[in-house]
């Protein structure tokens, strides 16, 4: 007679269960993690290109920055000083010149709400050599030139808008309210006018 024994230390196990579950995971792991190291080291190349350029824009704002000074000096010089007011009297009277009265006031008229209008206009170059305008509207509240303020940022004219004062009259009969505005000029120039 022949007796069949199990002589196995260990129970019978479903191996091809386990690979299928635990192999599954462990591979989808491995993909995410593949592809998390694939991301991170292509932002490393990216932030690395990035880095580069940034000390190549440094390098060339201290060469401009040299030049600067370096033509400064030479402007200070006392026997560059004639030279210098006249350039910079020709340089404000450009800039004066790109001042298009018929522009501004063109613009003024699209913007302006009823019940305002323009007292006086006075354009002006600033400390940084920019074309402000310093002007006085006057209406019966000064609701409305809060509206003129917020429709001269939303245009392309001008920037920096404003109010700098705003003056009550008593005087009956007359607009009871004056408004001080500054903005920064800002000149375009219309193709259609050079055709």
């Amino acid at each position: 007679m022949r007796l069949d024994i199990n002589l196995a230390t260990h129970a019978y196990e479903d191996s091809k269960q386990f690979w299928l579950r635990w192999g599954t995971g462990v591979a989808i792991l491995g993909i995410v993690t593949l592809g998390l190291l694939i991301a991170a080291v292509h932002g490393w190349y990216d932030a690395r290109l990035d880095r580069k350029k940034i000390s190549d824009l440094r390098a060339q704002i201290a060469e401009r920055d040299q030049e600067q000074a370096t033509a400064q000096a030479m402007l200070n010089r006392p026997e560059n000083r004639t030279m210098r007011e006249k350039s910079q009297y020709l340089n404000e009277l450009i800039a004066r010149k790109s001042f298009s009265w018929t522009q501004a006031i063109e613009t003024l008229e699209r913007l302006m709400p009823q019940k305002i209008h323009l007292v006086s206009i006075a354009p002006e170059l600033n400390e940084d050599n920019q074309l402000a305008i310093k002007m006085v509207v006057a209406g019966d509240s000064s609701a409305r030139a809060i509206e003129l303020v917020h429709r001269m940022e939303g245009s392309r004219h001008f920037r920096d808008t404003h109010i700098e004062g705003t003056q009550t009259m008593i005087q009956p009969g007359s607009d009871s309210v004056q408004v001080s505005i500054l903005a920064l000029y800002v000149p375009t120039f219309d193709q259609e006018k050079t055709r």
